[in-house]
């Protein structure tokens, strides 16, 4: 039945937070899919007299407008990866298991309970709730955010609810996606001596990415680890043609201390001689962990904050020179996984530590 037929879900906000996990992981919302969670989550907050209420597609904004002298954002998607025969979400051991609740309805729960609740914080608050994260980046909701109504992401403090395990990770590294084209020339397989076979000619490529050894860059106290794999490879159009083209797809990821043209300059230094195109470049975000907010937020929370290895949406908060971090429950190793899973004193911990920090004086 379409979203436009279905009854809206009832999201009990008086719940606990992992009761509220569960609520949200079962309304069903793959990338394209989040209408109806998103018409679920305006409906609980309706009655929220605090907080502005803005709709942009699937992207939900609410906000405080306080006075206050500074404000905070905290963000995180409604969508998911398709499911796989894991729904609806089951309690096993301690963890909600399920599509979603690592990736990441555990924040968003947590974010949805306290932006009901707040009501008075020392801070100026803007959650976001937001589509599309899980696929193309053109259709990313925040993206489209930053595009079309920055001024509703303003802030002088970001926080993304990705799966952490609870603990703070800081920046993110960027990412390059990159094509290594080899080309040799067409003969039959029997008189192979006749052309040039451009997947063997790949052989150097590989040996290069083989012997690599990736950098640890420490940014801002943080030391983030790089990484450099071929992550796809294509040749060949017949069993009995010699290959005249074969293609290398490269992944590079690179420490928040390099921008786009640093990085596209590394690769091109690495591959000196080959014909090499980047597709693809987003760059990582700094750990952001001076700002006088984040030190009050790790305070609050407590441990030591560790860097974000993958590229995540706080890059987005970067370059709009807002410092962002990542928080949130669930072990990032488990997001998309079939047994797709997060743990409830994770749920609780993230609950406990933006609660703490966020209704402190």
């Amino acid at each position: 039945m379409p979203d436009t037929e279905r009854a809206v879900p009832l999201l009990d906000l008086a719940a606990t937070s992992v009761e509220l996990t569960r609520q949200l992981c079962d309304i069903e919302s793959v990338s394209g899919g989040e209408k109806l969670i998103a018409d679920a989550i305006m409906a609980a907050l309706a009655g929220c007299e605090h907080l502005e209420m803005v709709r942009d597609g699937d992207a939900i904004v609410a906000r405080t407008t306080l006075g206050r002298d500074r404000r905070v954002v905290i963000a995180g998607h409604i969508d998911t990866v398709p499911i796989n025969h894991n729904l609806p979400v089951v309690e096993q051991d301690g963890f909600l298991v399920g599509r979603g609740t690592a990736d990441m309805k555990g924040g968003v729960a947590v974010a949805l309970k306290l932006a009901a609740e707040l009501s008075a914080p020392p801070v100026d608050l803007t959650w976001i709730w937001y589509d599309h994260e899980e696929v193309d980046s053109a259709l990313n909701g925040l993206g489209r955010l930053a595009r079309t109504r920055p001024d509703l992401l303003e802030g002088d403090f970001a926080i993304l609810g990705e799966p952490t395990s609870a603990k703070i990770e800081g920046g993110c590294n960027g990412t390059a996606r990159a094509n290594v084209t080899l080309r040799g020339l067409r003969a039959h397989s029997a008189r192979s001596w006749v052309g040039r076979n451009a997947i063997h000619d790949a052989a150097p490529v590989l040996a290069i990415l083989a012997a690599y050894t990736p950098a640890h860059i420490e940014v801002d106290g943080l030391v983030y680890r790089e990484g450099l794999n071929a992550v796809g490879i294509t040749g060949g159009v017949a069993g009995n043609v010699i290959p005249d083209l074969a293609v290398i797809s490269i992944n590079y990821r690179f420490a928040p201390s390099r921008s786009a043209a640093e990085a596209e300059a590394h690769l091109r230094e690495v591959f000196d001689g080959f014909e090499i195109e980047v597709t693809d470049m987003a760059e990582g975000a700094r750990p952001g962990l001076d700002a006088p907010l984040a030190r009050l937020f790790l305070a609050a929370v407590g441990g030591e904050a560790a860097p974000k290895y993958g590229w995540t949406d706080v890059a987005r908060f970067s370059a709009l020179g807002i410092p962002a971090v990542n928080y949130g429950p669930g072990d990032p190793l488990k997001a998309h996984a079939d047994d797709e899973r997060v743990a409830v004193s994770e749920i609780l911990e993230c609950e406990r530590g933006l609660r703490a920090w966020l209704s402190a004086p």
